[in-house]
């Protein structure tokens, strides 16, 4: 996998506790900013836009 060129949101406050947000090869990737050599999750934008539509309309789907 190449490495991505990471961003942070600008709603992040300084510190180790964001989401490092990139793209590879098509795909949206997701790291801890704490640790962004760690654990990389993969999804797709499609995936990604329902999930924060998801929690920006505060639904329950435990």
């Amino acid at each position: 996998m190449t490495v991505p060129t990471w961003q942070t949101s600008s709603y992040c406050a300084q510190g180790e506790a964001c989401i490092h947000i990139g793209t590879s090869k098509g795909s949206i990737v997701l790291t801890e900013s704490g640790d962004p050599s760690g654990t990389i999750l993969r999804t797709t934008p499609t995936a990604l836009a329902a999930l924060l539509r998801s929690v920006k309309e505060g639904r329950d789907h435990g």
